[in-house]
């Protein structure tokens, strides 16, 4: 029960801060958007540490940060047509990487890139759809747009959590975490999708069949968030992603859900909303 309690409240307070600073806008999400990125690459990297894998720090903090920056939506339009500034600094990164190793090549160079480049995949990439988020279509919209996975995650981890603690029988995947089950998975989407029918009734956004369909989307991919998380620690063995947040872990334990619910809500958006 203590971990429960501490695991609640660092979940309260951290909702609370991120609800905060996403109604500020973009000016408090930057540099909040670019600390969880240096912090998560941190982990990251410490993970690969303890498996004698070498990346590139500071070149990976570097272009975190710029991935961050090029994901604010006010940039202008590229000069050229049907590309953004988020893959050109992603284009730059690499041939970076490529270059250097080229030129300063280390013990497994092919192993230094892949593992640099899927980190800027993995943590930087995905936060910088929270600010594409937070503007679709405009900031007031936005706001309530990003309000659905941030709510949806949390009653989802909490449904999941009681609905596998009472009755959970069948594992979901046993080999990358033993302690998800089946009837826990079910009983996130089904508190997820309470809360997105609530909200989009309330506002008139959706149908509750698109909230249906929004609802088995923003599960899933928050519970594949949370076991590929898993399977990278389990192929990095390692435990927890670092010691930061009490009763949870690391900023990448924290967040493994969002990484994955952000980007599936900014795409379902686009493709079922505005497509209009």
């Amino acid at each position: 029960m203590e971990t429960l309690s501490t695991r609640v409240l660092t979940s309260v307070v951290g909702f609370a801060l991120i609800s905060a600073i996403v109604w500020i806008g973009w000016w408090a999400m930057l540099p909040a958007l670019v600390f969880v990125s240096v912090m998560g690459l941190y982990e990251y990297i410490r993970m690969l540490d303890r498996n004698d894998i070498d990346v590139r720090r500071v070149s990976l903090g570097v272009f975190a940060a710029a991935l961050i920056v090029a994901s604010l939506p006010m940039w202008p339009q590229t000069p050229w047509p049907g590309g953004s500034w988020r893959e050109a600094v992603l284009t730059v990164a690499l041939g970076y990487l490529l270059v250097m190793e080229v030129m300063r090549p280390g013990e497994r160079p092919l192993e230094r890139i892949v593992y640099s480049l899927f980190g800027l995949l993995y943590i930087p990439w995905l936060l910088g759809y929270f600010l594409l988020l937070r503007y679709s279509p405009d900031a007031s919209s936005g706001l309530l747009y990003f309000a659905l996975p941030l709510l949806a995650t949390f009653a989802a981890d909490i449904g999941g959590f009681f609905g596998g603690h009472f009755f959970g029988r069948r594992k979901l995947a046993p080999e990358v975490s033993p302690g998800k089950t089946v009837e826990g998975a079910v009983g996130g989407l089904l508190a997820g999708f309470l809360i997105v029918l609530i909200i989009s009734s309330l506002t008139g956004i959706w149908s509750p069949f698109e909230s249906l369909l929004y609802s088995i989307l923003v599960a899933s991919a928050s519970q594949l968030g949370d076991l590929s998380e898993s399977l990278i620690k389990r192929a990095l063995k390692t435990k927890d992603s670092g010691t930061s947040l009490p009763g949870h872990g690391g900023f990448l334990d924290r967040i493994d859900s969002l990484l994955f619910a952000v980007p599936a809500t900014y795409l379902f958006l686009h493709i079922s909303v505005f497509s209009r």
